[in-house]
Parts: C-alpha cells; sequence; structure tokens
C-alpha cells in the first residue's frame, strides 16, 4: 500500500504547485499606475545579497518607501522599496531617460565589482518578479531567468559593460469589466553607451534619440574605474496574453525537470521494497520461528544456547548514559518532526506559495517554536522510562540544544555579513525578536510539555532489568558504530538525493522551490526508510548480544547525514563557484546547520522505531 499512497501525494503536489490559492488578482484601470519595486540585487559567486539602492542607481523623486516585511523575507535578506519607473496600465512607453548619475571613483570600483561577479538585479511588478527570456543553446528551448544580469563581461577582451536601457515587457489579459490583470513581466536589458544617445524633450519628457548608423548596433556602456557617469533608459511594452491570471507563476514554477522527480519517487520506493523485504523477513520469518520456540518450555535450553536477543531481556531496557543529552536530542528531533510535517503539509496545499514572500521560512519558524509543547511532553515521558528524575533540566537542555546550536552559528555568520554591508545580516532587531521567540515562547512551551510529560505514567516494558550488567561479549569488526553507518546510511539517502540537489539548487541558486508534493512524498519516504534500517541494526545488534541500542539506534539512523555532509561538499566543489571567503564560510556555515538538523530528525525517526521493535519482540515471548 506505500507505493499508491506516495505517488498519489506527488501527483497531487505536482498538480498543485502551480495552484496559488486565497491571492485575489489586482487589476488595474486604463492609465493606472502600476508601481515597479525593487527587491534586492542576488549573486551565485558570492552569496551575498544587498539592497538594490546600494548600487548608484536612479532614485524616485518622492523618497524611498520600504515594504513592510515579514520574518521571512528579513531572513532572506529583501529589502523591497520603491523606485522611479513609471508603468502606466495599457499604455505603452518609448524609449524616455530616467535619469543619469554621476560616478564617484569608489562607486565604479564597486559597479565593476558586482557585474565580475555575476550580481543580478530582481524588480518586481504586482507582487511578480522580472525575468528575462533566453533560449538554451543546442536545444533553442525558451528558458527565464529570475531577475536580469547587472552587466556582462567579455573574458577574451577582460571587459566589462553595465545594463543601463531596460525594455518592459508586461503581459496582461482582460477581466469581463475591462480591467488589466497582469500576467507576465519581463524585461530585456542592454547596454547603451552615453554618446550613441541624445533626447528630445518636445513631448515633455526625454524621449531617446539613438545615433546608430545604418547596419551598425550601438555601442555598449563600457565600466571602467574612470567611468564618470551612467544613463539610463528604459521602454515598457504592453502585450496581450491568453494565461489565466491563476497561472501566471507558471514560467517560474517549470524551472525543474518534473521527469527527474518522478525518477526521484520511483527509485526511492525500489529502496523502500528493498528495505521493506529485509525487515519481512526477519519480523515473519527469523523472529517468528524464534518466538515459537522460546515459547515451548521443552526446548528453552537449546534455543539459549542457539541465538542471542533474547540473553539480553534482563538488560535490553536498561537506561543509557547520558540519558538527559539523549533526551535533549530525542525532543529536538521531535519538535523538528512536527515542525517539518507541519510545513510541508501546508505547503503541498498550496497555501506557502512564492507569491507570499517570505511565507515558507515564516511559517516554519513558528511552526518550530510552538511544537516545543509537543517535544517536551514526549521526552519527558521518555526520560521518566529511563529512570530520570531531574525533569527541570532535561526539559530545559531540550529547549536550548538545537536553538542554542542554530542562533549561536547564525549569529556567528552574521558578525562577517554584517562586515561586507549584505542586506543578509540578520538586523540587531529581528535577532531580538528570534531571541524572545525562543526564551519567552518556545522554552516554556517546553517546559510545559515536559511537566505535563513527567507525570504521566512511564512507558510499560514487558521485561524486568537486571541490577547487575551482562558482560558484552566481544563484537564483530563489522559491527563498528562508524562502518555501520558508512552501511546503513547511503539507503536513506539514496532515497533523497535528488530532492535534496533540487534543494540546494534552490537556496544556492536562487531559484523558486515549490513542488511540495514531490517533497512530501520523500519526506514519508525518508522516515519509512530511517524506521526500517534501524529496526534491522537493532535487531542484529541485539542478536550479538549487545544490548547497549538506545544510542546505537541514533547515531546509525542519523548517518544518512553523513552523506548528506558529504554530498554538501560535492556540490559546492562542482556545482558554486564562490570567490569570497565570506561566501564560503556562509556556505559550510549553513551547511553544517543542515546536517546536524537532518542527524537529529532522522535519529529520532530511527530511535523511536527502535524502541516499538525491541517493546514489541520481547513482549510476545515468555520469560520464567
Amino acid at each position: 500500500m506505500q507505493a499508491p499512497v506516495l505517488l498519489l501525494i506527488a501527483f497531487l503536489g505536482a498538480t498543485q504547485a502551480f495552484y496559488i490559492p486565497g491571492i485575489a488578482p489586482v487589476e488595474f484601470s486604463k492609465d493606472d499606475h502600476v508601481e515597479v519595486k525593487a527587491v534586492k540585487l542576488t549573486s551565485v559567486k558570492t552569496q551575498l545579497p544587498y539592497e538594490y539602492y546600494s548600487m548608484p542607481f536612479c532614485t524616485p523623486e518622492k523618497g524611498f518607501e520600504y515594504k513592510a516585511e515579514n520574518l521571512g523575507e528579513i531572513l532572506k535578506g529583501d529589502r523591497i522599496v520603491n523606485t522611479p519607473y513609471v508603468l502606466k496600465a495599457g499604455r505603452d512607453e518609448k524609449c524616455r531617460k530616467l535619469c543619469e548619475v554621476p560616478l564617484q571613483p569608489e562607486q565604479a570600483t564597486m559597479l565593476t565589482d558586482r557585474i565580475h561577479n555575476k550580481y543580478t538585479v530582481h524588480l518586481m511588478a504586482d507582487n511578480l518578479p522580472v525575468a528575462t527570456k533566453f533560449k538554451m543553446l543546442g536545444t533553442g528551448e525558451t528558458q527565464y531567468e529570475l531577475g536580469y544580469r547587472l552587466g556582462y563581461e567579455l573574458k577574451d577582451k577582460a571587459q566589462l559593460f553595465v545594463h543601463n536601457h531596460l525594455k518592459f515587457i508586461v503581459s496582461y489579459n482582460l477581466d469581463e469589466h475591462q480591467m488589466y490583470r497582469i500576467v507576465g513581466f519581463e524585461v530585456e536589458p542592454s547596454s547603451i553607451k552615453a554618446s550613441q544617445v541624445s533626447f528630445d524633450r518636445s513631448s515633455g519628457v526625454d524621449r531617446c534619440v539613438f545615433k546608430e548608423e545604418a547596419g551598425s548596433r550601438l555601442e555598449p556602456q563600457q565600466v571602467t574605474n574612470t567611468l564618470d557617469k551612467v544613463v539610463y533608459t528604459y521602454e515598457v511594452v504592453w502585450r496581450p496574453s491568453k494565461v489565466p491570471w491563476s497561472s501566471r507563476w507558471d514560467i517560474y514554477l517549470t524551472m525543474q525537470d518534473f521527469q527527474i522527480h518522478w525518477f526521484s519517487i520511483i527509485n526511492s520506493i525500489v529502496i523502500i521494497f528493498f528495505l521493506a523485504g529485509v525487515v519481512t523477513m526477519i519480523m515473519v520469518r527469523t523472529l517468528r520461528r524464534d518466538i515459537a520456540k522460546y515459547n515451548r518450555d521443552d526446548d528453552l535450553e537449546e534455543t539459549l544456547e542457539e541465538t542471542g536477543w533474547k540473553l539480553v531481556h534482563g538488560d535490553v531496557f536498561r537506561p543509557p548514559r547520558r540519558a538527559r543529552l539523549l533526551i535533549a536530542l530525542l525532543g529536538s528531533g521531535v519538535q523538528l518532526f512536527m515542525m517539518f510535517l507541519s510545513t510541508i503539509c501546508l505547503a503541498a496545499l498550496g497555501m506557502l506559495s512564492p507569491a507570499s514572500r517570505g511565507s515558507l521560512m515564516t511559517a516554519a519558524t513558528f511552526f518550530y517554536v510552538f511544537s516545543g509543547l509537543v517535544s517536551g511532553y514526549f521526552s519527558a515521558r521518555m526520560y521518566k522510562t529511563m529512570k530520570g528524575v531531574q525533569w527541570k533540566s532535561a526539559a530545559l537542555l531540550t529547549g536550548l540544544l538545537l536553538p542554542a546550536i542554530v542562533l549561536g552559528t547564525g549569529f556567528f555568520i552574521n558578525f562577517f555579513v554584517w562586515a561586507k554591508a549584505s542586506s543578509g545580516a540578520v538586523p540587531f532587531g529581528t535577532m531580538v525578536a528570534l531571541l524572545a521567540l525562543w526564551l519567552c515562547v518556545s522554552v516554556p512551551l517546553v517546559m510545559a510539555g515536559s511537566f505535563f510529560g513527567f507525570r504521566k505514567q512511564p512507558y510499560e516494558h514487558p521485561v524486568r532489568t537486571n541490577q547487575i550488567p551482562r558482560a558484552v561479549p566481544d563484537q564483530k569488526w563489522y559491527s563498528n558504530v562508524l562502518i555501520s553507518i558508512l552501511i546503513t546510511g547511503i539507503l536513506p539517502f539514496g532515497a533523497v538525493f535528488i530532492e535534496l540537489f533540487f534543494i540546494l539548487t534552490a537556496i544556492w541558486e536562487k531559484q523558486f522551490y515549490y513542488l511540495f508534493g514531490f517533497l512530501l512524498a520523500v519526506f514519508i519516504i525518508l522516515i519509512i526508510s530511517c524506521a526500517q534500517i534501524s529496526v534491522v541494526m537493532t535487531y542484529f545488534q541485539l542478536c550479538s548480544e549487545d544490548y547497549h541500542w538506545w544510542w546505537r539506534s541514533f547515531i546509525i539512523s542519523g548517518g544518512c547525514a553523513f552523506y548528506v555532509l558529504v554530498y554538501s561538499i560535492f556540490y559546492f566543489v562542482t556545482k558554486l563557484s564562490l570567490t569570497d571567503f565570506v561566501s564560503v564560510i556562509l556556505y559550510f556555515g549553513y551547511s553544517m546547520l543542515m546536517v546536524i538538523v537532518f542527524w537529529i530528525f532522522t535519529g529520532t525517526v530511527g530511535f523511536y522505531a527502535s524502541y516499538w521493535f525491541v517493546r514489541r519482540i520481547y513482549g510476545a515471548i515468555k520469560i520464567d
């Protein structure tokens, strides 16, 4: 039954990936003013976003008007502000002068540096990002790129040119009341040297008059350290379109190949069936035979000599060492599970669309904070089951451990980003707000959940624990934890690595990720595969008379995080070409946080699967 359900989830997510519910279309009357807003400047070579007006662009006459942003937008480095571009609904605008910006030497140097680092300018109109259309080499297929390049570089001549002329192409359709709805926003950037254009004010505005000769192209505007000014111009073309308003995000969301996602799902299902076969063989054949033998009184002595997992029944539920640390990790894992499940399900239903900027990150943050109640409950009850008594310190460690690592690392990285004057630096007020959410909401909720969880009865164990621990015999070389991680971690990672590639691409190459139906299917596959591999390894461990399964089940099932780390390094080497030391710190800092989160989450899944398995098998046999 697993495969049809997962395929159904993936299909629903794929079909709903382009539906943006809950956002009513904005309609414009003829000649209504359509605001063009600037979001930020980004580069895949530096990973450091900057505010739009950190560059010498034309400024609006009425001054800067920054949009109030949510938590997700701030964390992403968005700083949405108005621009001087004038777009009137349904009215074409021939080439006109926007402004003439004098350049100081340091501004010319900065412009040169950012063009060399391939910075992209992100604008939007009616909440729709501007896109640049281009054709794929070889296939001639039309593709779109978010934003437009600040300029371009001729490598053979080592020359840099700035895009100082923009041709906006606004696609629209009309409703029954002849109101305009914007369904597309494209730009064609070009570079025009100041000496190649003059301006005619006879119409009341500065219209462009190009000085191109017959059969020749306009000379582009080269950027040098001695460039004294840049002349910015633009034009607007309105085109009718048959694209419905509900599908206007399609060009951004079809940047990913669906066939690869389907291949990922099928590949993951094959892995699940393989693991399910192994688990079935253990549960149905081996365990059923062993339990049947154990439950025969006359074969008891012979059975005890043949196998080992029943021999440790008096120690299998002996509380582990460093129980509080394990409980803190398990509580954090439960909190992450609740956050992932809630966010992905909500996104798969189409409620966290890219049109709602920053909503995904904002929702994930609040889901994590308010999942502290569930985290505290389950961690405290498990702590009581492990015969722990200091529940307050265990609860405090649960509430502080993972957020302290995440916020501490983020604060450390933030120092370097601040030094670069990047908009990616989290403002001080936002840092205070995050600390307040953590210390004033999340931690108290974990403490409250722990209070109620510790008042509950501990989980019942089917066998008693002996007072004197049994000696663990020498283990085989392949039972080593590191070797087990290398062997078992590859299977869950193989189920998710294709989706991981698209997630990394969305994060580091500034693309939209919106195939949350596929992600939900892969999320379920990851949970199942981690649970299955943990059960298998715990069974083998108990058969070798090693009853220290508590920590081992957590560490081994979280072993796929090691492969996530390796893949992150591989992705850095093969896909990115970061040129700045701060960018490298940024990448590896956040990659390490991703690996830690992945390890805690998958480890928690494996631990609870093993705990259920151990209780089940020892509850099925007779113990004298």
